[in-house]
């Protein structure tokens, strides 16, 4: 069988924040693609704002470098649960992987889930042991831990024959000794292994197209962009083609623009062949799993399986006291045509219209994917506001079945009667416990997913800060009986329209946590803070010292208030209940009840129960 031998397609997989986007980096860095003049920033290919903050790959990105006359198509995939349906439809478009592995955490919940995926799609897996430079690496037991999940997750013989690199990102070294002294100031090790054990594409250019669409993107000059693979076959600007869509039906179409990806560029091409990484655009409507083939051989590739969403919330206008103050968009129409340009790219996510007009379902993989939209759009300008996530139910076979998660904690052990506790409150049942003898202790649980929302900011305050959860979706399961993961503490609720005062927050200390600092405007309705049990308090957080000319006998005493708690948008969505919206605008994040005026509020609890 004919190869392009000038080509690898690979992908980079791993668990969040075990390197993968650092050593594309150095990947990028060290072959013979980009100018001498180029300066590499950190982490170069996570382009978004928010990828740069927390650290996180979100979207699934591709560029391609030269090596030794070769060229590397390299696409660098998410580590985070929430963003696993990116990871998935990747494997169908390369024909190897590197397993990035952390040389002392070893092999963790998205290392299972992403190598599950790649062994799955049956393409050739080259072990990356990364951070070899940490005192504390442990590299040959973290290899046998890797060859154990091949073996538990039912790799054949081959797969199971792994070649590994050792290596470390950040200092841009690499070999194929464990011996940290044996580091290479190169990347040579891994490229060199990738040339020799990932397979070339087959040269197939003469038979008719197929080319199918694994990602998506938009531009506002011309539109929707279909990025994936040419399974067989040859394509140039100006061929008319045939669209298979997802339904059977066909469009036929003209190739508008090729484009392919060179460095840390998307470069205008003129014809592309089998194996080959591009982006199509010329139809509007193109989507994640349609096949473009020859119109005279309309035969469609398999349709590409994507994740289903697991978490809703309700997106509706702003209709508070303090609407439209802050926000560049806040109408219904702004909201809906935002959150339709958000599925051009994200096919995870979901949008359904309610019986109201300003009201949008949205739904997604879980809080992290859901939550980085909202913050998304508020930096674009958008004032909104949201509701509490719920998890979707299924009906299977007449009965109703709930999300539910496995859940994997590592904590020091002195914390571990704390977090079974807390976990076992919300429904969750332990599958595993390891205890690694270093007086950490890891526990695998199983937990239905609507008691994991609101968990993340309990489970760090249980555990100190040094507690590590990861979480990914396992299975639907039938829904358990009763209230899962509530909030059990009540709100402090702002009784007047004003500004917050200290003397007011003084005198309140005593019955919660306050949310708010001095001077903050509030409005009645708004939630200030958590009341310390588990009724809604109504308080009046304005009112300001009586001033009398009688100065007292005690001197005068500078106020001195604890700091209050600002919420950041996770903690709010984590922090609310069923009766409450999370009022988000470009400067500010406020909770409110959904019933503002306190006695109707009071009505509608009292028919409620």
């Amino acid at each position: 069988m004919k190869t392009r031998e000038t080509i690898r397609n690979i992908a980079i997989i791993a668990h969040v924040d075990h390197g993968k986007t650092s050593l594309v980096n150095e990947l990028l860095k060290q072959s013979d693609t980009l100018d001498a003049r180029t300066e590499l920033g950190d982490r170069v290919m996570d382009n978004n704002d928010i990828e740069k903050e927390r650290g996180i790959t979100i979207l699934a990105k591709n560029t391609a470098v030269q090596y030794k006359g070769h060229r590397i198509n390299i696409l660098d995939t998410p580590g985070h649960a929430d963003f696993g349906g990116e990871v998935e439809r990747i494997m169908k478009m390369v024909d190897g992987v590197l397993l990035v592995v952390d040389a002392y955490e070893g092999t963790m919940p998205q290392t299972r889930f992403v190598l599950m995926k790649a062994l799955e799609a049956g393409v050739t897996p080259v072990v990356v042991v990364n951070k070899i430079d940490k005192p504390s690496a442990r590299p040959q037991e973290v290899v046998d831990e890797v060859l154990n999940l091949f073996i538990e997750l039912g790799a054949d013989d081959e797969q199971i024959e792994f070649p590994v690199v050792y290596a470390s990102a950040l200092n841009g070294t690499s070999s194929l000794s464990d011996d940290p002294a044996d580091q290479e100031a190169s990347m040579d090790a891994i490229f060199d292994t990738v040339l020799k054990y990932v397979p070339a594409p087959v040269d197939n250019s003469e038979e008719p197209l197929q080319f199918q669409v694994s990602l998506l993107d938009y531009n506002d000059y011309v539109g929707r962009i279909g990025i994936g693979r040419i399974f067989r076959g040859k394509v140039r600007v100006g061929d008319a083609v045939t669209l298979i869509k997802l339904d059977g039906s066909k469009k036929n179409f003209r190739v508008t623009k090729l484009f392919g990806f060179f460095g840390l560029d998307r470069v205008e091409i003129q014809e592309a062949s089998a194996g080959d990484l591009i982006a199509v655009s010329g139809m509007e409507d193109i989507y994640v799993g349609e096949t473009v083939t020859a119109q005279s051989h309309p035969e469609p590739l398999p349709i590409l399986h994507i994740d289903e969403p697991t978490l809703q919330m309700t997106f509706l206008t702003n209709n508070s006291p303090f609407a439209g103050r802050e926000g560049k968009f806040v109408t219904a129409r702004n909201l809906e045509d935002r959150l339709m340009k958000e599925l051009h790219t994200d096919v995870s996510l979901r949008v359904e219209p309610t019986d109201s007009p300003d009201a949008f379902i949205v739904s997604g993989r879980g809080e992290l994917h859901l939550s980085i939209l909202i913050e998304n759009m508020r930096r674009q300008g958008y004032e909104f506001q949201v509701s509490r996530p719920k998890v979707i139910i299924r009906e299977i076979d007449g009965v109703q079945h709930e999300p539910f998660e496995s859940v994997q904690i590592d904590t020091p052990e002195e914390y571990m009667g704390s977090v079974i506790e807390a976990l076992g409150q919300r429904k969750a049942e332990m599958a595993d416990m390891i205890n690694t003898g270093t007086g950490q202790v890891r526990i695998i649980f199983l937990v239905p997913a609507r008691g994991l929302i609101g968990f993340s900011t309990e489970f760090m305050s249980i555990t100190r800060g040094y507690g590590i959860m990861n979480h990914t979706f396992d299975e639907y399961r039938p829904v358990v009986p009763g209230n899962i993961g509530r909030r059990r503490s009540g709100a402090l609720v702002s009784i007047d329209q004003g500004q917050a005062t200290t003397y007011s927050i003084m005198n309140l200390e005593d019955r919660g946590t306050i949310f708010v600092e001095p001077g903050t405007e509030v409005y009645s309705g708004m939630i200030v803070g958590e009341h310390s049990r588990e009724n809604d308090l109504t308080v009046n957080i304005t009112k300001a010292k009586q001033l009398t000319n009688v100065r007292s006998a005690t001197k005068d005493q500078t106020a001195v208030i604890k700091q209050p708690r600002i919420l950041t948008l996770e903690e709010s969505i984590e922090f609310m209940d069923d009766d409450e919206y999370c009022e988000i605008t470009p400067e500010s994040i406020r909770l409110r009840k959904i019933i503002l005026d306190k006695g109707a509020r009071e009505k509608s609890n009292k028919k409620a129960k």
